[in-house]
């Protein structure tokens, strides 16, 4: 099917329609199960057990096991990925991937999530989300380039076997498979204990499943396709294609569309359709100056962030993670660090402030960890 597609079509359209696809069924899951990195980790760094961290470690575990499954099953080569085969920096993956924690806390969610949340008819996170894109566009093309070239030529690393992980370890596949099913099984008995809804954990398995399906559909079309200018073999993120999309909606619109061009309308659809059947569609705003200021230092610092660590909580978190690429992982890992102190210094305090005002009377829930 996907060989007479493309030959009836041709491989732009073939792609969009496959991001659009696909980022239907990662918006739509990602609604209804809560996935949020910014809520795991805040979640951990407070010590609470709400199965927040046990919905993203879900799909964070299942991204890992089914691509690298498909991997050694030969279903997959993602060899020549961006990720794995360009030249990378690990100081932009650091320095970049803690800006993309510190906005995604005051921001109150990453780019994935905002995109969610718009859907559901939230303005604060619609005016996020373009002032994350304008960001990234200025990061990857803008005003912003010789910051993000500057701290990326601190510590780079050459592309191939010195980005991947499996080989830099010595895990090699089965030693990825088995890590990825140990994180798996661990959610497996959070869930239970915590007892997460239907919706939250498989919810999460399907956003995971999600990445993976992006990473073998690009890299089939990839593969099958007879055009001189072969498609990228990629999977979800969100920097880059938001910024690609603002160029095109205000520069570009006769540019031959792409996965990315299908990803981002695919995700905002499905999370909208998702709030729709459930009843969650509801217009809310900003409370404050200060709330409005605090979302859009957050938005510029993701979009900054996420286009010098090359991917935001999505794209290194679980798509560059589930192929075990060394600068997603150290972004990753700078996202968590980022975003616990981040929430340490500022909503944690801001907490303890609130309770000393009111005595012995208890902070909102509401307020605790919104």
């Amino acid at each position: 099917m996907l060989d007479a597609a493309l030959d009836r079509f041709g491989q732009a359209p073939v792609l969009a329609a496959g991001g659009l696809a696909i980022g239907m069924l990662f918006g739509f899951f990602a609604q209804r199960s809560r996935f949020c990195l910014r809520a795991a980790v805040i979640e951990f760094a407070r010590g609470l057990l709400g199965g927040k961290l046990t919905v993203w470690l879900f799909a964070f575990a299942t991204a890992l096991v089914a691509t690298q499954g498909l991997i050694a099953l030969g279903w997959l080569d993602v060899g020549s990925a961006r990720q794995l085969a360009a030249r990378g920096s690990l100081s932009g993956a650091a320095v970049g991937g803690a800006l993309f924690g510190i906005g995604m806390v005051l921001a109150r969610g990453c780019a994935s999530r905002l995109l969610v949340l718009a859907a559901q008819g939230n303005l604060r996170a619609v005016l996020s989300g373009l002032v994350f894109a304008v960001s990234a566009q200025a990061a990857w093309q803008g005003a912003l380039v010789p910051w993000r070239e500057r701290i990326s030529t601190w510590w780079t690393v050459e592309g191939g076997s010195a980005r991947d992980l499996t080989v830099i370890t010595g895990l090699g596949r089965g030693g990825a498979l088995l890590f990825g099913a140990i994180w798996l099984v661990a959610a497996i008995v959070w869930a239970r204990r915590q007892k997460v809804p239907v919706w939250g954990w498989a919810g999460a398995v399907m956003v995971g499943l999600a990445v993976t399906a992006a990473w073998w559909f690009t890299g089939t079309v990839a593969a099958t396709s007879m055009e001189a200018a072969a498609a990228p073999i990629q999977s979800l993120t969100f920097t880059g294609p938001s910024a690609e999309l603002l160029v095109r909606v205000l520069f570009a619109p006769d540019r031959a569309p792409g996965f990315d061009m299908g990803l981002v309308p695919g995700v905002f659809l499905g999370s909208f359709l998702a709030a729709a059947l459930f009843g969650e569609l509801k217009l809310e705003g900003f409370e404050g100056g200060a709330s409005m200021r605090r979302y859009l230092v957050g938005a510029v610092l993701m979009g900054f962030g996420g286009m010098t660590a090359g991917g935001c909580a999505v794209g290194a978190g679980l798509s560059g993670a589930a192929v075990f690429t060394v600068t997603s992982w150290v972004a990753l890992g700078a996202m968590w660090l980022g975003a616990a102190l981040t929430d340490r210094l500022i909503d944690q305090r801001g907490l303890e402030a609130a309770r000393a005002n009111l005595g012995d009377q208890p902070v909102p829930a509401s307020r605790a960890f919104r």
